[in-house]
């Protein structure tokens, strides 16, 4: 359960973002609503089963997980506003009631514009949540259900073609829509419905020390991922550049995917008030990922117009929870043809009140997502169809929490890691072209992560910092990230107006070390890796002013305030400039009836 919090403070501030979470750890492109670059590995999130990839569209797609189910005294309003880049806005609306004690309801939408800086660059999204809880008296049987619709549009200008232009002194290109892009007429498209509802019954008429239950969970989501270009020639300067390589048409690019998946799981579960929750389950999991054509090569080499999938799991979790111990650990396996398994052991030791240790060993077996095995597109050499192995990681991490210092260190290994690379040979390259393919890398990659955060307070004055340490071992450069990512914010606080105002104020230090940061290919919207540009070590500072009157709270940022006497050498990807100088507004109203 989850209180609601009105209160103003750092880590509240942190989340005044289009995510609504804390951004340490992802590097934003310029415009609100594009996609992120990832600092820090551990963020990426591993599912057993298949997904339909173009991860670098899903930051801001709300997976089933991310949804919340509320029971409230009385109706719950919150309404969210930031500005964003030029023209445009950001809101984030949510109500929740309840119509009983037994019965809530909540429904929520979060829309986006923004228009951006460069050229081709406008975002407009938008996330509709509905959900609902219901429990009888007895509790005897409960469910939590919700529906969602989400879209999400982008413009993909592909970056800018001179970065010497960017990074110049000449004021002309200041104006950003000066600087001359790759793509002046793409966009992305990625659309998804999804209906789930997670339910659970007690055989036993009156609840006791021992207690079974009969347990049912249903997911069934659509997707569809658009790519348009209408015009298939790119410009550098004035000479025509075919950017992703020869195409079968010669304008009027569209390429669909369409995908669809169905997933139950049954399952029984024992409860004893001294032993802990036994759950044994089985599931089904079926997925179509398609395209409208099939492909057939003079070679005889074929690309289908479909994957197909369909897997069954067997498993079983316990959940313990007694005095200041706390734990729960999964393992499942497939019964059918696939190879597939999860296991997740986590552990949790309450020392006291204001001290927690937490322990976690993941071992996994995965599925290829279903874009590094099938792909369509009109650009020729952006067609494959390949049969990857399963990728295996195996990640062990440990975490402390105390009032001096709050600290987590975790070590995975991965093993037949799947990734995108630039196969454009050295002509093709030499004007300008990107060929991207998926890739699996055969040798192990060791990645060690440290991470260490503490709030240092004098009176009215506080120093928040996070620093983050990276280490990756392997034989190539497949897995890059930078050493060293650190936020330091230095700021005052206190109360005005006999305590009708509280105010926040200070600075906000951002930095990460030059690494290979991968960079983005709008095609088939994901990072691919490139050892060929460095990118970071350079400062980012912003500004603020943060505000509480009773149930409203006030953010005013001054974003990047150095990029006013700075070089022009930020980058949040190759070719793609991080954000310049920017003052945002933005509001969190919550209000109770």
């Amino acid at each position: 359960s989850i209180h609601v919090d009105t209160s103003l403070t750092i880590k509240s501030a942190y989340k005044q973002n289009h995510l609504r979470k804390d951004e340490f750890g992802l590097l934003p492109f310029s415009n609100i609503g594009q996609t992120y670059n990832t600092l820090q590995y551990s963020l990426t999130n591993f599912s057993p089963y298949p997904e339909i990839g173009f991860s670098g569209k899903h930051f801001n797609y709300m997976e089933a997980d991310q949804i919340r189910y509320y029971s409230v005294p009385t109706p719950l309003t919150e309404l969210f506003f930031n500005t964003t880049i030029n023209k445009g806005q950001n809101v984030d609306s949510f109500i929740t009631l309840n119509t009983s004690k037994n019965l809530n309801f909540s429904i929520a939408y979060k829309g986006l514009r923004s228009e951006g800086d460069y050229i081709n660059q406008l975002v407009s999204a938008g996330n509709f949540r509905f959900t609902t809880s219901y429990f009888t008296t007895d509790r005897r049987y409960s469910i939590n259900a919700h529906y969602a619709f989400q879209d999400i549009s982008n413009e993909e200008n592909g970056g800018i073609t001179t970065p010497a232009d960017f990074e110049s002194d000449n004021k002309d290109f200041k104006n950003r829509q000066r600087l001359q892009v790759y793509l002046t007429d793409a966009k992305s498209f990625l659309k998804g419905r999804r209906l789930f509802f997670d339910h659970a019954f007690r055989i036993n008429s009156k609840e006791g020390n021992n207690n079974l239950y009969v347990t049912h969970q249903f997911n069934y989501e659509n997707k569809f991922f658009e790519y348009n270009q209408a015009t298939v020639l790119s410009t550098v300067g004035t000479t025509p550049v075919m950017r992703f390589g020869e195409s079968y048409l010669t304008s009027g690019i569209n390429d669909q995917t369409k995908y669809e998946r169905l997933y139950n799981k049954v399952g029984v579960a024992y409860e004893n008030t001294l032993l802990g929750k036994f759950n044994f389950f089985v599931d089904d999991f079926r997925s179509n990922y398609e395209y409208g054509r099939v492909i057939v090569y003079p070679s005889g080499d074929v690309v289908p117009n479909n994957l197909f999938l369909q897997i069954n799991n067997f498993g079983g979790q316990y959940e313990y929870q007694k005095n200041k111990w706390n734990g729960r650990f999964l393992y499942s396996r497939s019964i059918t043809n696939q190879s597939l398994s999860n296991l997740d052991a986590k552990l949790r030791y309450d020392y006291n009140d204001k001290i927690q240790f937490d322990f976690r060993y993941r071992n996994i077996n995965k599925l290829p997502n279903n874009n590094y095995n099938l792909y369509q597109s009109s650009y020729v050499q952006y067609n494959w169809s390949k049969n990857f192995k399963n990728e295996k990681i195996n990640l062990l991490s440990a975490s402390v929490l105390t009032p001096w210092l709050n600290a987590e260190v975790q070590y995975t290994v991965l093993k037949d890691h799947l990734y995108f690379e630039d196969v454009s040979k050295p002509a093709q390259a030499a004007v300008n072209t990107q060929i991207i393919n998926p890739a699996q890398y055969g040798n192990a990659i060791n990645y060690l992560e440290i991470k260490a955060s503490r709030e240092f307070k004098f009176g009215h004055f506080a120093l928040d910092n996070t620093l983050l340490y990276q280490k990756v071992d392997q034989s190539d450069q497949i897995l890059n990230v930078p050493d060293f990512v650190t936020r330091n914010t230095f700021y005052y606080s206190s109360h005005f107006f006999d305590k009708a105002l509280y105010l926040q104020t200070g600075v906000v230090f951002n930095y990460f070390t030059k690494y290979y940061a991968n960079d983005y290919n709008p095609v088939i919207g994901e990072f691919f890796v490139q050892n060929k540009k460095e990118i970071g070590g350079y400062p980012l500072f912003d500004l603020f002013l943060n505000a509480r009157i009773r149930q409203t709270r006030f953010y005013l940022k001054a974003e990047h305030i150095n990029a006013i006497f700075s070089k022009s050498d930020y980058y949040s990807a190759p070719n793609n400039p991080y954000r310049d100088f920017v003052i945002r507004f933005g509001l969190v109203w919550n209000f109770f009836q």
